[in-house]
């Protein structure tokens, strides 16, 4: 073999093994990915059934259902609610009326959460969530606790 030859094999063989390992780095990126989903996006089935996604809202008034280790509640964005199953133990900032994001499968219409994140701080709600109370806002849905819910929203902010 010419050394010319050789050389053209090596560089090759180096661009051959480069796409393998960027084909192997995408391909772990993209099944680690965890999208988010406000709950009337998963109402309107837009989250994939099958994978992996996070869900984030308010935690429903009265909706919290506590049998030892499993925890039954609903998140909503003021449109649409989700029911929520988690075993577990919830975080110390966990509470009614207050921004969550849980991450997991939508499993017979129940988001089965393997994961639950609660806000960190008075002053926190989980940009997601946030973005998707605003956008259930001017898309003209109204609720009973919305104006509430609202109201705290803006006195957070303002802190």
């Amino acid at each position: 073999m010419k050394p010319r030859h050789k050389k053209l094999a090596a560089i090759g063989g180096l661009v051959a093994a480069s796409g393998a390992i960027v084909a192997l780095v995408l391909n772990a990126f993209q099944s680690n990915l965890v999208f988010f989903y406000s709950p009337t996006q998963v109402a309107a089935q837009e989250a994939p059934a099958a994978r992996t996604f996070r869900v984030g809202g308010l935690v429903e008034e009265g909706s919290v259902k506590v049998d030892g280790t499993l925890v039954q509640f609903v998140i909503t964005d003021t449109a649409q609610k989700v029911p929520v199953r988690y075993t577990g133990i919830l975080p110390d900032l966990f509470q009614e009326g207050k921004g969550v994001v849980a991450q997991g499968q939508l499993k017979a219409g129940v988001f089965e959460a393997r994961e639950v994140l609660a806000k960190h701080d008075e002053n926190y709600m989980p940009p997601e969530a946030a973005e998707a109370l605003k956008n259930a806002k001017s898309a003209g849905y109204k609720a009973g606790s919305y104006q509430q819910m609202n109201q705290t929203l803006v006195k957070e902010a303002a802190q």
